[in-house]
């Protein structure tokens, strides 16, 4: 695991776009290339949200054990690609944060403060298939340079 490269994903609460794009990744990579290690953050990590988790599992991703992870924690690892998914976390990523190759991707936010019901999901779908439509782009460029 040590050897790998590592593809981090950055957004404001690692609870949704980012969750997202870890599962994504990890799906596509797991059929084309055991090179790299894929993770999320958060400047302010705030768990997985439910409502994430149920649009991916309309796409047969699971990311319900995934966790919602700090970026400090991975602030001094050299990093192949380092992605933000949201102006927040491009403005706000440390000096510390390492990598070959930094992307912005300006994705909007699906979660709505205090939600609680599940009756509209469309924001998180919205979001989503943003989200799969760029990995999909990025994978075959990653699979192209190995």
């Amino acid at each position: 695991m040590k050897d790998k490269k590592t593809i981090l994903f950055v957004c404001t609460g690692n609870s949704c776009r980012s969750q997202m794009a870890e599962g994504f990744m990890d799906f596509y990579l797991s059929t084309q290339t055991t090179q790299y290690r894929v993770l999320s953050a958060g400047l302010k990590p705030s768990g997985v949200n439910n409502n994430a988790i149920k649009v991916m599992k309309e796409k047969n991703i699971d990311i319900s054990n995934q966790t919602s992870n700090h970026l400090e924690d991975y602030i001094y690892i050299s990093h192949e690609y380092v992605i933000t998914l949201c102006d927040n976390a491009k403005e706000s990523c440390p000096t510390g944060l390492v990598s070959k190759k930094n992307i912005h991707w300006s994705i909007p936010d699906p979660y709505v403060e205090g939600e609680t019901g599940n009756t509209d999901l469309s924001k998180y779908r919205l979001s989503r298939d943003m989200i799969n439509s760029r990995i999909e782009k990025l994978v075959k460029i990653i699979c192209e340079e190995e």
